[in-house]
């Protein structure tokens, strides 16, 4: 049997599929999908199977054999090898980058050098006793460095041994963590014979008749630790016990549950509205039917999408199908986590960044062994290995955060699409501001070919029990400052914060911007403090008294005078979440307030505990960044204040109108979701801007059409599609010359496809080459930044350009290649 394996090297060199000999004690065991180890020039490599098959193109006798099997049960499966070579396709990136996207850290293994005896009594004669004693007790294969670690007197016959062949060196695959196993005590079947014979035990053993009648009173197996914390017994005494038959002692796997000991209160369906119902019916058509369709839930905030999610969901586990729900990052609270599990208990795995990779890794292999039927967790949650997936909903469907910045560059809303195609399942996205590229496609007009096709738009615009809207009054912070009013917050928000503290109601204050000040300058000689290794002001931090850059990390003291003038009068300009924390502490004396940003989420378990304690009324004001925007639902609060709506407005990208809109509508539904009434008060410097406006109105319609005439006029997604070429390197002249000849490439390359054409040709297929111009932040981690956006329109396959115009960069020697990065549909133009 021939395996096709790709091997775990992420070079276009490399990226193709390698074929391997399957040893006959392997070939029951190794299937599509399974992660073997694999010789690979002079060294062992890790691998993942793509295909298997009884012939090749390769003479046989320089035909390898698969060097080991790394699972018994495949971790990926024929479906996901497809998945990723299609993402290997689109998103430029190597298959194996793709396929190592899918797979939890704990299983991306290293290769080890370990020392075992080859020569028994060539090795009696030549090494020490003891030395060989040890690597027999440690399994007959040690690590070289642990040996001689161990034996460093003995290191030259150690050399010698390996030279002669009487040690050898084998390469094994090491995975970065191990299924947990727990050391457990067992009372034998026969536990009368066991009560006899501890009546027999010495009176000198009363330690170990203690443990013993401990372990026959408790019946069931216990963990040895728990075992000798309730006896007070020893490991000794234990071991003695089962060395006499008395006890068993055996390694049990144990689960890392991230949820052990929470009790989650079983909840029952709730009554649906008419409008649920009308949503909850076509997307159970949908499931039923076992054909991909994609819908948009556009529902208000409030309107009861989650309850639809969770009946939709209860209907695909009925059908014997299994369900991915993916929300953002930022939205994964213990609030969504205990709505999922409350109502299907232990059916639910939860995949996110705040477990720990052994958690993360035990949650996956429930799913893989077919524990549970729904997963929940962020973008990579869609690569959860169901085999019969019927359902997928995208939460909040809007985000950035489910397009990956680092390589592989995947969008999880079209890996979705993708993963329904391939099991015939429905995919959700839900949203109360959908992205203008996803309300277009729900929108588009149905034609022939989608005949007996329901809409793909599906609307909820009323908030359950008919509950208003909060009402949303924007402050012209200008008009504030010519009254005289300095403070960041105006008189409105003031009074307002004022009167819930008197009430005892709750407020969330949002401030798109972390740390104390947004720069460091010099009013004498106007010197900003600026990061050494990117082209971006430092951020300054109060409690650690450091200026940080928020791109690179780099951190250095704040100046207490200026280190280009030596004057003292060194300011902090704007305003981040540290200091209107230190702003309300000052008007409010004893106000309770609750900072939830990055720097204050960083330790595990702290964004649930402060949520918590907000939750328990333990403070009064929620205060952060776009964290505090999203998923919440706390019956107090009354008050939503946006500190500085303009932050994100005036970003060099074409999405900026439309991220405000999104973050301003989800703050304010913050407000007001039960039985107290909401208000909400926006403070900005720009109260024209179109898209200030819809969201005091609570108008997506409104703002769709001014922004989609934006983006008509300038041709800019949804009427084209983008990908965005950034390229890097330390020299400048260097970096300036690939850039000009890359783009050269590409235009010629399109010209001769016939699609190098302006976007407003009137041709269907057009394609446009802009650039290449320095990036908007030109210089990151001491690399010079230039970049070439593509615009494309109609049926063009422009990944498929891209990689071929790349071809020609992509050799030569390391130190002199200029880094490419390939952004397909890319969320952030910076």
């Amino acid at each position: 049997m021939i395996a096709k394996v790709i091997v775990d090297v992420p070079s276009r060199q490399t990226d193709r599929p390698f074929d391997y000999k399957v040893p006959s004690a392997m070939e029951d065991w190794v299937e599509v999908g399974s992660r073997v180890g694999v010789p690979f020039g002079g060294r062992v490599l890790q691998g993942f199977v793509t295909a298997l098959g009884e012939t090749t193109d390769i003479d046989s006798k320089r035909l390898k054999p698969i060097s080991e099997l790394l699972d018994h049960v495949p971790p990926l499966l024929p479906d996901l090898i497809e998945l990723a070579k299609w993402m290997s396709d689109k998103y430029c990136c190597s298959w194996t980058t793709a396929l190592q996207a899918m797979i939890p850290g704990a299983l991306k293994g290293k290769a080890e050098r370990l020392i075992g005896i080859e020569d028994e009594e060539a090795a009696a004669e030549e090494l020490p006793e003891q030395l060989l004693e040890w690597i027999g007790a440690s399994g007959r294969l040690v690590k070289l460095e642990a040996l001689l670690e161990r034996f460093p007197e003995h290191a030259k016959l150690i050399k010698n041994a390996l030279r002669e062949g009487v040690l050898v060196e084998h390469t094994s695959i090491r995975d970065r963590l191990a299924i947990r196993k727990v050391l457990t005590v067992f009372v034998p079947p026969d536990a009368e014979a066991v009560r006899a014979s501890m009546e027999a035990l010495s009176t000198r053993a009363a330690k170990q008749r203690e443990v013993l009648a401990y372990m026959l009173d408790h019946g069931g197996p216990l963990p040895m630790q728990m075992l000798l914390a309730e006896t007070g017994g020893s490991a000794a005494s234990v071991r003695s016990l089962a060395d006499k038959g008395l006890l068993e002692l055996r390694e049990i796997e144990q689960q890392r549950d991230p949820y052990a000991g929470r009790e989650f209160v079983r909840t029952t369906p709730l009554a649906l509205t008419e409008g649920q119902e009308d949503v909850y019916d076509r997307i159970s058509r949908a499931v039923d039917a076992g054909e991909p369709q994609t819908m948009l839930l556009h529902g208000v905030t409030g309107s009861g999408k989650t309850e639809v999610y969770l009946q939709s969901i209860q209907f695909c586990l009925e059908q014997g199908k299994q369900a991915i729900v993916l929300v953002p990052e930022i939205s994964l609270t213990p609030q969504m986590v205990e709505r999922f599990k409350g109502r299907f208990g232990d059916a639910v795995a939860v995949l996110h960044s705040r477990l720990s990779n052994g958690e993360r890794y035990d949650e996956w292999r429930k799913i893989r062994s077919r524990q549970v039927q729904v997963a929940i967790g962020a973008r990579s949650a869609i690569f959860a290995p169901f085999e019969r997936i019927g359902l997928i909903i995208i939460d909040e469907e809007h985000e950035s955060s489910y397009k990956q910045e680092e390589s592989p560059k995947y969008h999880a809303r079209d890996v979705a699409v993708r993963r329904a195609k391939q099991h015939g399942s429905a995919v959700v996205l839900g949203s109360a501001t959908p992205s203008l590229e996803s309300f277009a496609a729900a929108n588009r007009p149905l034609t022939a070919r989608d005949q007996g096709r329901e809409p793909a738009l599906l609307p909820m615009p009323d908030r359950v029990g008919g509950r208003p809207l909060p009402p949303v009054t924007v402050i012209d912070m200008r008009e504030e400052l010519k009254e005289g009013n300095r403070s960041m917050f105006s008189r409105l928000l003031h009074s307002s914060l004022a009167e819930r503290l008197e009430r005892g109601e709750q407020s969330v204050l949002l401030l798109n911007r972390r740390g104390y000040s947004t720069f460091v300058m010099c009013r004498s000689c106007g010197y900003t403090a600026a990061c050494p290794h990117c082209d971006i002001s430092l951020t300054y931090h109060q409690k650690s008294r450091a200026l940080r850059c928020h791109y690179c990390g780099h951190a250095e003291q704040a100046p207490t005078t200026c280190p280009s003038c030596q004057s003292e009068h060194i300011r902090y300009f704007g305003t981040g979440t540290q200091r209107v924390e230190e702003e309300l502490s000052k008007l409010f004396p004893g106000i309770r307030v609750i900072r939830m940003d990055v720097d204050t989420t960083t330790e595990k378990n702290s964004h649930e505990k402060l949520l918590k304690q907000f939750g328990d009324r333990k403070a009064d004001v929620l205060l952060g960044t776009q964290m505090v925007a999203k998923g919440l639902d706390f019956p107090y609060v009354t008050l939503v204040g946006v500190i500085a709506a303009d932050t994100s407005l005036n970003l060099p990208d074409f999405r900026a109108a439309e991220r405000t809109f999104q973050l301003l509508t989800q703050v304010a539904g913050r407000a007001g979701r039960h039985h107290l009434p909401g208000e909400v008060v926006v403070q900005t410097y720009a109260p024209e801007h179109y898209a200030v406006i819809a969201a005091q109105q609570h108008d997506y319609a409104a703002f769709v059409s001014e922004e989609l005439r934006h983006r008509g006029a300038m041709s800019y997604p949804p009427y084209c599609r983008l990908i965005l070429v950034t390229m890097s390197h330390e020299q400048l002249p260097l970096l300036s010359s690939v850039c000009e000849q890359f783009a050269s490439e590409l235009r010629e390359i399109a010209e001769h496809e016939g699609v190098l054409l302006p976007l407003n040709s009137g041709f269907g297929r057009a394609l446009e080459v802009l650039g290449p111009v320095s990036s908007p932040i030109s210089r990151m981690k001491d690399r010079y930044r230039f970049q070439c956006v593509i615009k494309y329109r109609g049926n063009i396959d422009a990944s498929a350009l891209v990689r071929k115009a790349l071809v020609p960069f992509t050799d030569g020697p390391p130190q002199r290649q200029v880094q490419f990065s390939v952004d397909v549909d890319p969320q952030v133009i910076l």
